[in-house]
This record gives structure tokens, C-alpha cells and sequence, in this order.
């Protein structure tokens, strides 16, 4: 039951409404031996927001994570909930987790492991079971023992625990690991179900799909630093530039252009080809086509697009520039 960050026991004033943001990193940092996992991070969250935290692997999500719950001491600056202390907050119930860290006990039914972890709260504070496992959608694992449970499964129980005190912020560290197609599309239903009315949802994950489709606003990280924090649309442009594809036409009579005459094009910073298609990466797509299309004017199903989330997260969170393919 370490997975879930609520199951502290409540406090009496637990009914007491939330003020102020939901949560708030200030010039957080934490050192383990020599090496710098979070370096003097500032994150704000308001209430009713939904956040998503990327980052390539050592970039310091989980250590965040741990710090803004109050499961880790940072070495320097400062973490609150809801304007309380983080274990204050845990303890009243404001707050509900899945860890990536920790296991369900074993031989224990959901029903039952739900129903111990109510028992935690006072009355009113605790949802009803049957809600719990219906939110999360594991009605029918009920009855289940947690021995028997999949990794999926396991991952839609540690949701439904995490639902137990109503919680007005969830904080998700790669919900979805172990889950199959169904089984994700299954908990970003729910999870919609609940934050649409008005709750706060932190989540680290590797899907960049989901934090496109799902965050309202996405915090990037690099190196324990946030080096971009902005609506999903706002950072696909951080990327910079713009695609463009087309096809060359069979027979092409304009003559088949080779890799360096692409690159050569003003506007022009990567090429790839493959077959008659073209694909060319752009710091100033209106220069390129024109030119492109004066070159070899019977270029057809050409499309223009912004850079999609992959691509401004490898362009924001590596350290070297990537090098263009010939």
C-alpha cells in the first residue's frame, strides 16, 4: 500500500476546503551523492489544472514527485499543498497518488483493500466502494486477490486507491506502465470522468500521446531544471519550424532532385527521402516551398505542418542538436 501518497491517517479539520495552489515548488533541489537530480525547480500549479511532467530518463520527474509529497527532504527550497505542508496535505486527504515504487499486499481482495484503505479517513471524507471501483473502472476485479492481478490491472487498482479520499489533486507517476491499449484507453477515461469535475491532475509519463491528448499544459524537464512549461501547442512551436512533405510524380519530368539540391534550398535545415517521397524540415517553410516548387513544380499532395510533440521534446531535452539525414 506504499503506492498511494493518501493513505496517511487524517486529521479532524479534514472537511477544511483547499486554498491557494494546488501545488507549489519553490527553488527546489535534491543532491544524491554527486549527482543533482532536481536543481533549484519552481513549478505552480493552480487548482483545476491538469499537468503534464516529460522528460527524458534522469531528468528528475520521479524525484519531484517524491519531493512534492513529502516523501523525500529537498536540500534546498520549498513544497506545499494547497498552501499546507505536503504531509499535512496527504494526512487530510487533499491528496491521492500512484507511485511507481511499492506493491499491493498480498492475498487481499480489491474490495478488501479498498474498504482497509477507507477506514483510514474519517466519515464523509472516504468515497463509497462501490463509486471507488466504479470511477476507476475495476468493478469486476472486485473481488479479485492482488496476487492474481495483472500488471494492468494492478495499475487501475492503485487509481481506484488513489480515488479513496476524494481527492482534490491526483499526482500520477507513469500511470499507464504495464497497461495494454485497451486497459490505457480505459484509465484515460476514467481518469477525464473524474477531472472534469474541475479537480488537479500532475502525471509523468513516456506517452507523449497522452500528455498531447490529455494535459492542458505540459512542464518539461532537463537535467532536474524545467526548460519549457506551456500549453501542448505552445510547445510543439518551441520546436521551431515547420514539415514539409510531397511526392514526386512517376515518371518525374522535372528530373529527380538529389539530397544536397534539397538541403541547398533556402529555409532548409534537414532532409529525408524515401522513395518518390520527400520530407523537409524547415526554419522558414514559405522561403522552401516557393523555391521547391519553381525548382520542381510537379511536386504533388504536398502538406505543410507544425512540429509534432516528439519533436519538440528530442529539440528541448537533448543536449546536442540532432544531425540532419542525407
Amino acid at each position: 500500500m506504499a503506492d498511494t501518497a493518501s493513505m496517511h491517517s487524517p486529521t479532524p479539520d479534514a472537511a477544511r476546503p483547499p486554498t491557494g495552489h494546488a501545488l507549489e515548488l519553490i527553488g527546489v533541489a535534491k543532491r544524491y551523492g554527486t549527482t543533482v537530480a532536481v536543481d533549484q525547480l519552481d513549478l505552480v500549479v493552480a487548482p483545476g489544472e491538469i499537468v503534464a511532467l516529460l522528460g527524458p530518463n534522469g531528468a528528475g520527474k520521479s524525484t519531484t514527485i517524491d519531493l512534492l509529497l513529502g516523501l523525500g527532504r529537498p536540500d534546498a527550497g520549498t513544497s506545499r499543498l494547497f498552501g499546507l505542508d505536503p504531509s499535512q496535505a496527504c494526512a487530510e486527504g487533499l491528496v491521492g497518488a500512484m507511485l511507481q515504487s511499492g506493491k499491493l499486499p498480498p492475498e487481499t481482495t480489491v474490495r478488501e483493500l479498498v474498504d482497509l484503505l477507507r477506514a483510514l479517513y474519517p466519515k464523509g471524507r472516504a468515497r463509497d466502494i462501490g463509486d471507488v471501483l466504479a470511477r476507476a473502472r475495476v468493478t469486476e476485479l472486485a473481488d479479485k486477490r492482488t496476487t492474481d492481478l495483472s500488471g494492468g490491472e494492478a495499475q487501475r487498482v492503485r487509481f481506484a486507491l488513489a480515488l479513496v479520499p476524494d481527492p482534490d489533486l491526483l499526482v500520477l507517476d507513469e500511470p499507464t506502465a504495464a497497461m495494454d491499449v485497451e486497459s490505457r484507453q480505459a484509465f484515460w477515461a476514467a481518469m477525464r470522468d473524474w477531472a472534469d469535475e474541475g479537480r488537479t491532475v500532475l502525471f509523468a509519463t513516456h506517452y507523449l500521446e497522452e500528455a498531447d491528448g490529455f494535459a492542458d499544459r505540459i512542464v518539461l524537464l532537463r537535467h532536474g531544471r524545467v526548460v519549457a512549461d506551456a500549453a501542448p501547442a505552445q510547445i510543439r512551436a518551441l520546436a521551431g519550424g515547420r514539415t514539409i512533405r510531397a511526392l514526386r510524380p512517376v515518371p518525374d519530368h522535372d528530373g529527380t532532385p538529389t539530397a544536397a539540391q534539397l538541403a541547398a534550398l533556402p529555409g532548409v535545415v534537414q532532409v529525408e527521402t524515401a522513395g518518390d517521397r520527400l520530407t523537409l524540415r524547415c526554419n522558414d517553410s514559405d522561403a522552401a516551398l516557393r523555391a521547391l516548387l519553381a525548382a520542381w513544380p510537379t511536386l504533388h499532395d504536398i502538406e505543410v505542418s507544425s512540429a509534432r510533440l516528439d519533436e519538440a521534446f528530442v529539440a528541448l531535452t537533448t543536449d546536442q542538436p540532432r544531425e540532419a539525414t542525407r
